[in-house]
């Protein structure tokens, strides 16, 4: 028999032993609890253990797209609420037909806005990339719409910024309006405070102004409207009413302040023109005796035209003192616009019985001078055909035409009016107009010349 060698002694380690029972029934069992675990490694979590890789890239890539097409989705509407505060902004000052066509264009905008919105929802409504199941294809698939939404976004975007840029124009012109409205409302009411102050302050110097009372009571519905604000009736009919009810408002503000210089200045128009009409009264009395001159040295045509004189000078006179007692009680009433109008009217009957009256003795004088010396009317009257001949002729040979004529025809006139002087009872005054006349002529011919050259130069 051979020996079986004997296993070393060691002190740190015993003779094995036999395993226990349940260490037995352990392995046996084993096998089993494997068996069992195989058929749930192929589902549910099982899958992302045996394909992990593929399936969580693919995941990984859809939410990227929907972060992608998240962040583009809300680009889109911050810039959409932006540009319909601009859009509210036109429509409530501007009524203009490129005005209306930005709000309908937006409005359209707004349709492919919806539809890229209503897009991207249903995108992000029919994918649920949080599922532990989700499957590579439906994440691919996820991805791909979107990534096609998020593109309708972008491109949805763009044609906004492309129409906001369009509204610049409009925009400016609508926020400048809107600048300006409530400075405007507010020198509207300042302007009311300041006229309503001076009103105030005419009353207490005893002054009524019952027409500038009655203006700035007309005022109070348009500031009514003001108070109500452009909300409720527009933004340029409000700008356009603070305006108009600033400018009426400083009028009567600048009438009423000047009122006490107004009054003083009826009271010393009152007091001239009733000294004028006075004056006026002693001189009227005069022209008689110089038509009566008139008449006795002069041929008819030198003063039939001023018989009426003296009548038209006395009725002229009349109606000024009326109209000058008129005027005194429109002041002592304080009808100031009546009581200036009344006064102007006395001023200009007294200007014409001043000129009629004037030309009575003006004839006279006039007459007198030509019958003592007729040659200096003569003379003076040759010297201004003179010098509109040596215009004409200036640089040419021969004149023209156009120039020559009228003054030749001057030249003839005055002869024939001197030829006329050679009678024993000549016209005089008939003279007179006709070398008055042949100077305007003569004057004419010198404009049209002047004119002509300094076209040319």
């Amino acid at each position: 028999m051979t020996a079986t060698p004997s296993r070393p002694f060691s002190p740190y380690r015993g003779p094995r032993r036999p395993r226990p029972l349940l260490d037995a029934l352990t392995l046996m069992a084993l096998p089993l609890v494997v068996a069992a675990a195989l058929p749930a490694a192929f589902a549910g979590g099982g899958t992302r253990r045996w394909f992990g890789g593929r399936s969580e890239s693919q995941r990984a890539e859809a939410q990227a797209a929907k972060d992608a097409a998240a962040a583009a989705f809300y680009e889109l509407d911050t810039a959409q609420r932006d540009l319909r505060i601009s859009i509210e902004t036109i429509r409530a000052v501007d009524d203009t037909p490129a005005a209306r066509r930005a709000v309908a264009g937006f409005e359209s905008l707004g349709r492919r806005i919806d539809e890229a919105s209503g897009q991207y929802i249903a995108a992000v409504d029919a994918h649920d990339l949080d599922r532990d199941d989700l499957e590579a294809s439906a994440a691919a698939s996820a991805r791909t719409q979107l990534t096609r939404a998020k593109d309708e976004l972008v491109d949805v975007k763009r044609e906004l910024d492309r129409f906001e840029q369009g509204l610049a124009p409009l925009l400016g012109k609508a926020e400048t309006q809107l600048a300006r409205l409530a400075p405007a409302v507010e020198r509207a009411r300042q302007s009311l405070l300041a006229a309503s102050n001076a009103l105030d302050g005419v009353r207490a110097a005893g002054l009524r102004a019952d027409d500038l009372a009655g203006r700035l009571a007309a005022l109070a519905p348009e500031l009514t409207k003001l108070n109500q604000g452009a909300g409720q009736h527009g933004v340029p009919q409000t700008l356009e009413r603070a305006e108009r009810v600033a400018r009426d408002a400083e009028g009567v503000r600048a009438e009423a302040e000047r009122l006490p210089e107004r009054a003083a200045e009826i009271d010393h128009r009152l007091v001239s023109l009733r000294t004028r009409a006075q004056a006026l009264t002693t001189r009227s009395g005069q022209v008689e005796p110089v038509l009566s001159e008139l008449r006795r040295r002069f041929t008819a045509p030198c003063w039939q035209d001023l018989q009426h004189v003296p009548e038209a000078a006395a009725e002229n006179v009349r109606q000024a003192e009326l109209k000058l007692r008129e005027a005194r009680t429109a002041r002592d009433e304080q009808r100031w616009p009546d009581a200036t109008s009344l006064l102007s009217t006395v001023r200009a009957l007294l200007n014409n019985t001043d000129e009629a009256v004037s030309a009575a003795g003006d004839r006279l004088n006039r007459l007198n001078a030509v019958a003592k010396d007729p040659h200096h009317e003569v003379d003076r009257t040759r010297f201004v055909i003179r010098d509109a001949q040596r215009l004409a002729m200036a640089g040419r040979s021969t004149p023209d035409p156009r120039h020559a004529r009228p003054l030749d025809d001057a030249v003839a006139r005055l002869d024939r009016a001197v030829t006329a002087l050679d009678g024993h009872h000549p016209d005089y005054w008939h003279f007179l107009t006709e070398t008055e006349a042949v100077r305007e002529a003569a004057g004419r011919v010198v404009a049209r010349i002047r004119e002509e050259r300094g076209a040319g130069a």
